[in-house]
Order: C-alpha cells, then structure tokens, then sequence
C-alpha cells in the first residue's frame, strides 16, 4: 500500500462529516481485475473471428457488457450478438479469469480499517455469484453487510437505484452514505443519489 494515496483516501473520505455507510463499487475500486476481463473479452472475441485488443475494456470501464459489445459492434462493422457475448464472457470469467483478481490494497485496506465504525456497502454492475466470489478472493466478504448487484435494481449505474437501494437496506439515509467509485457512471450514481463520493482512480 502506498501510504501517500492512503492519507490522500482518508482526507478525502473526511471523517469529521461522521458518515454512517461507506458505499464501494467493486471491480476497479476495491478488485483489481480489469485485466482479467480484457483478456476474457479478447478470448470470446477471437473465438467469433474478431481480433481486438481489448483496450476498450478501460476506455468503457463501468458499462454493462451488451453496452461494451454493442459498441465493438459499431466501431467494427460487426454483428456480434450481445446477449450471447455476455453469456459466454461471464462464465469464461468465472471458470478461467477470475482468480487472477487481486486486491485495490489503498481501498481494501481502507474497508477493513473503517469495517465495524460503520456500516460496509458494495454496490457493482456485475453479477451477484461473480461479486460473491470477488469478494471472497479479497478475503473481505464477511465484513460487507449489503451487496447489491446487477439486475436487482429497475435501473443500474448511472441512475442512482443501487445506492439508494444499498443505503435503504442498511437503514442509511443517503445524505449520510459515501461511495467510492473509480468510473464515471458509479459517480453520477451516487450525486443522482445524493451521496458524497470519492473518485479512486484519482488519488
């Protein structure tokens, strides 16, 4: 852990507001795994006869996976079938990818350091089982009291529903929660939902 962007998370996340929910998003914020879906998503590509690098994976971090591939489609001239990449990236991430993931160490850290002084959200755009397990890696999941995931919710990111959801279930009012996010659409998430926020990706 560098402790220069430890002080930097601490003095950003302004303890003397006395917040009551810390909200984390988790791939990208508290997991280290974006590498491990660019190859994942350079793998069910190639497996359909396209050749991508992947990069699009960071420009487009936070969108849902029919987003990223409807856009690989357009920028392609392809005809991938979204529902049907999504399917196959998220079990080939599962089987194959996912222990790759390794720990966000400045925001992990600061989890467990607040974990018990205040309530522990993760709020994420991926799946419940791959969330789940994510968290297990980390060795974090038993100090998490509330996870929302994608699809339960009417609306996900950008829309502020999975932190209004995750703040209600812990008996938080929003204006006492404050998310950490690393991706634009987790941002305006959380000012839709009245949150103060931290961008990680920024210390």
């Amino acid at each position: 852990m560098q402790q220069t962007e430890m002080d930097a998370l601490e003095k950003l996340t302004d303890i003397s507001r006395n917040y009551k929910a810390f909200l984390y998003d988790c791939d990208g914020t508290l997991a280290d795994n974006m590498e491990a879906h660019r190859l994942t998503y350079v793998k069910v590509a190639a497996d359909h006869g396209l050749e991508i690098t992947g990069d699009i994976v960071y420009e487009l971090a936070g969108w849902p996976t029919v987003k990223v591939v409807e856009e690989i489609n357009r920028r392609h001239h392809t005809n991938l079938d979204p529902e049907k990449f999504n399917e196959l990236k998220y079990r080939l991430f599962l089987d194959e990818y996912i222990d790759l993931t390794q720990p966000v160490t400045t925001v992990v850290d600061h989890l467990k350091s607040h974990a018990g002084k205040v309530k522990i959200g993760v709020v994420s755009g991926g799946s419940r089982e791959a969330v789940e397990k994510t968290l297990n890696i980390l060795k974090i999941r038993g100090l998490v009291e509330v996870i929302v995931c994608a699809g339960e919710t009417l609306h996900g990111k950008p829309f502020p529903d999975p932190f209004l959801k995750a703040a209600a279930e812990l008996g938080i009012a929003p204006e006492d929660c404050i998310v950490f996010e690393d991706a634009e659409p987790g941002v305006t998430a959380a000012k839709a939902a009245g949150m103060a926020w931290v961008r990680i990706d920024q210390l």
